[in-house]
């Protein structure tokens, strides 16, 4: 890659990073620049991964610092969450050429679709004690969102949310503050996988890890002082463009 590329995805990365954080979808912006960059399927999915971890390190570090971090609920849901990320990973690396295109398009249409659809009133979750039933349910949704993650990763925070928020009754800062652990803690895992299985464009992953650290960093501190709502607008112009694109004329 040249340095107009790097810094290209660089700035992508600060964007990304910040709207992954404060809500979801990131990566439907890194992965397809990473497509459009002339990496495999695989490797762009490979590659965003070490940029995620960069990011979620920052925001972790983030919200720690603002006393939302909560390491043993991550780590036990993380337990369901990074089996299924394996298993997801062990299917992406297979994924290339045109079938990976078409199902980044679909993916791309599916989640705005998801991240535009009206949310209805914001009912507050209860604050009773997480039941049996409850804590059961969220297990087992934590291990089919894992398995995305390790598939794709693109709007792995639209599945993450929902479970975190109405499953376990969590606030939407907690969420968003164990929502990147939880990435975190079995993005590593699915690295791993990749990199045994596909060339890793490290260069490039550093850029946009650069870039997307410090999304992270912002998104964090944007969402501890509250804030996320015109950002949808402008993504859904940039994933129509870029789903019509994968769609109708390949790479």
């Amino acid at each position: 890659m040249d340095t107009l590329e790097l810094l290209a995805l660089t700035g992508t990365g600060i964007v990304a990073g910040w709207v992954n954080v404060m809500a979801a979808g990131g990566s439907m912006l890194t992965v397809p620049m990473l497509v459009f960059l002339g990496l495999s399927g695989p490797s762009a999915n490979g590659t965003n991964r070490v940029a995620i971890i960069a990011q979620n390190t920052a925001a972790v570090a983030a919200f720690s610092r603002g006393g939302f971090a909560n390491l043993r609920l991550a780590l036990l849901l993380s337990l369901a969450a990074i089996p299924g990320a394996i298993a997801g990973a062990q299917v992406g690396v297979r994924l290339d050429g045109v079938w990976f295109d078409r199902v980044l398009a679909i993916t791309l249409a599916v989640m705005l679709l998801w991240m535009l659809w009206p949310s209805g009133s914001a009912r507050k979750p209860a604050a009773e004690p997480i039941s049996r039933v409850r804590w059961a349910c969220g297990l087992a949704l934590m291990f089919f969102a894992g398995a995305w993650g390790g598939f794709i990763q693109i709007g792995v925070g639209f599945l993450l949310m929902p479970i975190l928020h109405r499953v376990l009754g969590l606030d939407l800062v907690r969420v968003n503050a164990l929502k990147v652990l939880i990435v975190l803690l079995y993005m590593g895992f699915t690295l791993f996988v990749y990199a045994r299985s596909t060339q890793i464009a490290w260069l490039g992953g550093l850029a946009l890890a650069a870039g997307m650290a410090t999304g992270g960093w912002l998104g964090a501190h944007t969402t501890l002082r509250g804030g996320e709502v015109w950002v949808r607008r402008v993504f859904a112009v940039i994933v129509i463009v870029i789903a019509g694109r994968l769609l109708l004329f390949g790479r």
